[in-house]
């Protein structure tokens, strides 16, 4: 039975004294044994949430890294920076990288790779945009997501990955993927996995749903069978964060 993970991803949001007081009001809101709780936030805010989150179930997560070890990088972070911050999670190739900072999904898999050779667990992000859902490749455009994403990935690395599903429409817009089409694609990612791989490394392997999860699309979107929890964004800045990791 795979155990639920429900991850926050709190974008460009917070200042280091707001992010302490969110973790704060948050600790006993997310008290849950029945699902891995993390918080993904900018930065900045690592430490001082890493601090604010010990005693409790929350872990901390990063919203990127690069896939160098050190050098002559500007304005990025390296892998060994975030294990040293006390970082488990890093969401890796989120929509928004690709549409606005141009990454790909050569990008990505480097980014995978490093990940696991720090021992972080990835948040894989794929997803397709409304229009390529409206021509219908929606299916196709997530296998070449995840087949690029876990090249030269060991299946024992495989297991503990994290796949995210995030419908680009349903980022940010209200709308939300009918659990239909959640199930659907999540099951196809599963289906990909059990190809690259085998049936164990699928069965393992946790997928999550993303795009405006909220309180009360949670518990329908969770108990599907190939929805193991969500990246959830705005919902994960407010008190109704709680709700959706207490969602059953």
């Amino acid at each position: 039975m795979r155990k639920k993970i429900i991850a926050g991803n709190w974008k460009m949001n917070m200042t280091p004294s707001e992010a302490v007081a969110l973790v704060n009001e948050l600790k006993p809101l997310v008290a849950c044994e029945d699902a891995d709780v993390v918080f993904c936030v900018p930065a900045i805010d690592i430490i001082p949430a890493v601090e604010a989150a010990k005693g409790s179930n929350i872990e901390i997560g990063a919203e990127n890294m690069y896939f160098e070890e050190k050098g002559a990088y500007t304005g990025e972070i390296s892998p060994n920076m975030l294990v040293d911050a006390g970082v488990k999670y890093v969401i890796i190739g989120h929509s928004e990288r690709r549409e606005y900072f141009a990454e790909t999904d050569e990008t990505v898999n480097k980014k995978v790779l490093k990940a696991f050779e720090h021992n972080m667990i990835p948040i894989i992000c794929c997803g397709e945009s409304l229009k390529q859902r409206e021509q219908g490749i929606t299916i196709d455009w997530i296998r070449q997501q995840i087949k690029i994403a876990f090249l030269n990935v060991t299946a024992d690395q495989a297991k503990t990955a994290v796949i995210a599903y995030e419908p680009i429409w349903a980022i940010g817009t209200g709308k939300v993927a009918t659990t239909e089409q959640a199930q659907e694609v999540c099951a196809a990612i599963r289906c990909c996995i059990g190809e690259i791989y085998d049936e164990a490394t699928a069965e393992a392997i946790r997928i999550q749903y993303g795009g405006s999860v909220s309180a009360s699309s949670a518990p329908e979107l969770f108990s599907q069978p190939d929805i193991d929890g969500g990246l959830v964004g705005g919902a994960s800045l407010k008190p109704d964060f709680g709700k959706i990791v207490n969602w059953h």
